[in-house]
């Protein structure tokens, strides 16, 4: 069957959701000998970056859900998946959604003591572990067996697999997680229906140019990346998962296997913004596409500079010089991107704003009672979406925390403007209300830093109150007369190359941070980036930052 027909098949498919796209891709009559998926680590005597059609993807897949079998892992089993690279995550979730057991994906990065309590509290009925992982477990109370390592599993006979489970749109489909910057990450649950919610939004929908041939630079553990797996499956596009998203790994993927497409988080095109882009061969990429944190102008512009794209004249479609990059803001919670912005060389909107919701989406900006606020008052973001993760795994109590008549608060403080567009000023938590009115916003404070220095290729800002620990609960109402702690902001500079580190950049800092904020700078500091803590989505170093500067200035 041709892409697009089996694209439009696919979206009117009741039974297709997150759980059985490979099955039902065959089912609708996919050519096995079509692309399945490609990964940088070998795959059961498969050599790394070696393609995969969907024909050899589907028997490796049925042979861990032999293997999985034989070992007792049965429908509705959870099971934790703590792996460093991508064919064990993505191979593991298909095997186990086969079986119509849970797969719990795990960041490869945490702590050995966060991880095992995760696991605790997963309740899990087992646990695959690769070598290095599983040693890292070793001591550790699991509460849960060691099933084995996930590429064992490729030893299975295919021919000895079950029948794929038959799901049910409301059946639990996978568990990811939060980054777990602040201690245990929280599980968050998606359905078979709420993960495929967007997928099949987007298949009804001409596919986009750019989405052809893929390069997934998104951490495989996350819910991005089984939402693009499934996107891929669906398109009959080629994918080759990247297990690393580092500046230098995703360059060298990219001159190498030349993709149309690179999928990833800001943070990985911050990496990419300390690179001079014109020494690499990037002709190739039409379309970056962003999710997670939304990104900062100056990454963008950087990006959009380099690649081709499409565009309609009246003498008919015409490749012209410059790519696009379209930005969202998501999380686990949400299943997919909730907003897009589409930008290019001639764009200019920025100033953090994330563009219009999708259509399958309804958003709000609210106030703490959970009213809506009319444009250009800033707010709690709050969403209503088919494709809203189904609560936190055994933690009702901080599921329930999260609703607010109706809405599901993501934690985000945004506002929309008359024409219907959202910016987003910064994660709550980042945020702090320094009385008569006014709150101060890490992230958009970093924003117009890199608008306004060009010698600077990120940084991070730090804005606590002094002697005041964390855990208060936030609120956006500053009405109360209770006297507030002075506010004291630290700024730090990743310098582009060539920059001098001894150059005094403060009154530029301060400029650009406008005179409230400016009146609290304390610091402005050079650093390397490895002297800063970061995760795979890059939150974990401000709030890393934050918590370290509390703990010093209570002791």
């Amino acid at each position: 069957m041709r892409s697009k027909g089996l694209r439009g098949a696919l979206a009117a498919d009741t039974a297709l959701g997150a759980g059985n796209v490979l099955a039902r891709v065959l089912a609708h009559g996919a050519d096995p000998d079509g692309p399945g998926l490609t990964f940088d680590t070998p795959v059961d005597g498969h050599p790394a970056e070696h393609p995969l059609t969907l024909g050899q993807l589907a028997e490796r897949v049925a042979a861990r859900a032999a293997w999985l079998h034989q070992r007792g892992v049965r429908r509705r089993d959870p099971v934790a998946v703590w792996a460093g690279t991508a064919a064990d995550m993505v191979l593991s979730f298909l095997a186990l959604t086969r079986l119509g057991a849970i797969p719990a994906l795990m960041n490869g990065k945490l702590r050995p003591e966060i991880a095992a309590e995760y696991i605790r509290r997963l309740r899990a009925a087992g646990v695959l572990a690769d070598a290095a992982h599983a040693a890292a477990l070793h001591g550790h109370d699991l509460g849960a067996p060691l099933l084995g390592e996930p590429a064992e599993a490729g030893a299975g006979d295919p021919a000895a697999a079950p029948a794929h489970h038959r799901h049910h749109p409301d059946d639990p489909v996978v568990i990811t997680h939060t980054s777990g910057t602040t201690g245990v990450p929280k599980a968050v649950l998606h359905s078979h229906a709420s993960l495929f919610a967007a997928t099949r939004h987007l298949l009804s929908m001409p596919q986009a140019q750019g989405t052809g041939r893929i390069l997934n630079a998104l951490p495989a553990p996350h819910t991005a990346t089984v939402l693009m797996v499934n996107q891929a499956l669906g398109n009959r596009a080629e994918m080759y998962l990247l297990s690393e998203q580092g500046g230098e790994r995703v360059l060298d993927a990219i001159q190498r296997w030349r993709p149309d497409g690179v999928f990833g988080f800001s943070v990985t095109w911050a990496e990419l913004a300390r690179f001079d882009l014109s020494g690499y061969d990037l002709d190739s990429v039409r379309l970056w596409f962003n999710t997670g944190d939304c990104s900062h102008e100056p990454h963008v512009r950087r990006l959009v500079k380099v690649g081709s794209r499409d565009v309609v004249t009246r003498e008919g479609v015409t490749r012209v010089p410059g790519s696009v990059f379209i930005d969202g803001l998501g999380s686990s919670e949400m299943g997919h991107s909730m907003f897009h912005i589409t930008h290019t060389v001639d764009t200019d909107r920025y100033g953090r704003c994330v563009g219009r919701p999708y259509r399958f989406t309804k958003v709000a900006v609210l106030d703490d009672d959970g009213d809506e606020l009319p444009p250009g008052q800033v707010g709690w973001l709050g969403i209503d979406s088919p494709s809203l993760f189904r609560g936190y795994w055994n933690d009702s109590v901080t599921t329930y925390r999260s609703r607010l008549r109706g809405w599901y608060l993501t934690g985000d403080l945004v506002y929309a403007d008359d024409e219907g567009r959202y910016y987003h000023l910064d994660r709550a938590v980042d945020s702090v209300d320094a009385g008569d009115g006014k709150r101060f916003f890490t992230a958009l404070s970093e924003e117009r830093i890199l608008a306004a220095c060009a010698d600077v290729t990120d940084c991070t800002v730090v804005i606590v109150k002094e002697g005041e620990r964390a855990g208060r609960p936030l609120r956006l109402d500053s009405s109360d007369a209770a006297p507030r702690p002075p506010v004291v902001t630290d700024v730090l500079l990743e310098l582009a190359a060539g920059a001098d580190p001894a150059e005094d950049r403060t009154e530029r800092i301060r400029a650009a941070l406008g005179p409230d904020l400016a009146a609290t700078l304390r610091r402005v500091v050079p650093v390397r980036a490895d002297d800063l803590p970061v995760t795979v989505t890059g939150k974990v170093r401000k709030v890393a930052l934050r918590e370290r500067y509390l703990t010093e200035s209570a002791s």
